[in-house]
């Protein structure tokens, strides 16, 4: 079966830190561009990292730049999201995603984080 798996969400102080992660199963992990894309209610669907199937490059929204850190396992099949220094405005449900060289897609359930004190 074919699926994303995120976890680590939660409720954290601005200033705090979480750890997002997602497992996949069903597919070639390895072979699959990966990202984390967040909603926040009442908006639309954002990009907030991405990273290469290798790893060896990522990219990140500029609201995120310098506190967020996208990263990766081939060997667990795993992504991960570093998230440092969250502010109230990172509230969201965060997406794990995969794609492959023809453009499918793969979406996980998604992950609640909320920040606030």
């Amino acid at each position: 079966q074919v699926q994303l798996v995120e976890s680590g969400g939660g409720l954290v102080q601005p200033g705090g830190s979480l750890r997002l992660s997602c497992a996949a199963s069903g597919f070639t992990f390895s072979s699959h561009f990966m990202s984390w894309y967040r909603q926040a209610p009442g908006k639309e669907r954002e990009l907030v990292a991405a990273i290469t199937n290798t790893g060896d490059n990522s990219n990140y929204a500029d609201s995120v730049k310098g506190r967020f850190t996208i990263s990766r396992d081939n060997r667990k099949n795993t992504l991960y999201l570093q998230m440092n220094i969250l502010k109230p405005e990172d509230t969201a449900v965060y997406y794990c995603n995969a794609r492959n060289a023809l453009g499918r897609r793969i979406w996980g359930q998604g992950t609640q984080v909320t920040v606030s004190s």
